[in-house]
């Protein structure tokens, strides 16, 4: 297996049968940077005999989202598109991946959730994706999955204001279906139950479910339209004042003034 990099951990457990996979950056909140996002993918890509995997954060919080300082570099977007191949991953996996959320997962912290097979939170776990808040557009494929998780009012509830939202709250959207007191114990006891199963029976359970959940949700060559005006609705937005000041607000700790342009 690959070996991750320093800013994630990498554990077997249950005979080797269960991966815990750990964002390794407490210092940052584990706010994810395009190398972290990589080292996420590689270790999950390297492992593809576990049967179950769990995906947590080392400390306080599960996931602060991007790493705004290292989002863009020369005026280019590198977190983007690694964050979205370590959720194709996650969802490509053969193995179920167990979000166990276990703090304060924003912005691409739930968008890390959303992508995951399953969801345990703790009871002080706090979601939101604060995406209006700071000017920006997530791509089509996390707005799919979202809508295909909670629904299309419950998203616009959550993406309109960029609001948090309490574990309760959450469980109540459905946006994670079992609230605990430790969330990475709940999850590795789950997950050993997971790999107690069939591996074939449930890999293509996963499978089949991602394949029937596809027909409702958005697929690149298949719903292009949309994915064109998603992304010309997202390049305007990373080409705006509105970001500027979004990502200014946000390192200046005061909220931020729109203007719409």
């Amino acid at each position: 297996m690959a070996e991750p990099g320093l800013a994630v951990r990498f554990e077997r457990r249950h005979d080797g049968t269960v991966g815990l996979l750990t964002i390794n950056r407490p210092e940052r909140r584990n706010a994810l940077s395009p190398e972290a996002c990589d080292d996420l993918r590689v270790a999950l890509a390297g492992a593809p005999d576990v049967r179950a995997v769990v995906l947590t954060g080392d400390g306080s919080a599960f996931c602060a989202g991007a790493d705004l300082g290292e989002r863009l570099v020369d005026g280019e977007e590198r977190f983007r598109p690694a964050f979205e191949r370590l959720l194709t991953e996650i969802e490509s996996h053969p193995a179920p991946v167990i979000a166990a959320v276990n703090g304060p997962a924003l912005g691409g912290g739930t968008q890390l959730v959303v992508a995951c097979d399953l969801r345990i939170a703790a009871r002080g776990a706090t979601f939101g994706i604060p995406a209006a808040r700071l000017g920006v557009i997530i791509s089509a494929e996390n707005i799919s999955r979202l809508v295909c998780l909670v629904g299309a009012a419950a998203a616009k509830d959550i993406l309109l204001t960029g609001r948090r939202l309490t574990a309760d709250e959450a469980q109540r959207l459905g946006l994670v279906h079992r609230l605990v007191d430790d969330a990475v114990v709940a999850a590795l006891t789950l997950a050993a139950e997971i790999a107690e199963g069939a591996p074939l029976s449930v890999a293509g359970h996963k499978t089949a479910i991602n394949a029937i959940v596809g027909r409702v949700g958005l697929r690149r060559g298949e719903d292009d339209d949309i994915f064109a005006l998603v992304d010309a609705l997202t390049a305007a937005s990373f080409a705006s004042e509105d970001l500027k000041e979004g990502l200014t607000a946000f390192a200046e700790k005061r909220l931020p003034v729109f203007r719409g342009r």
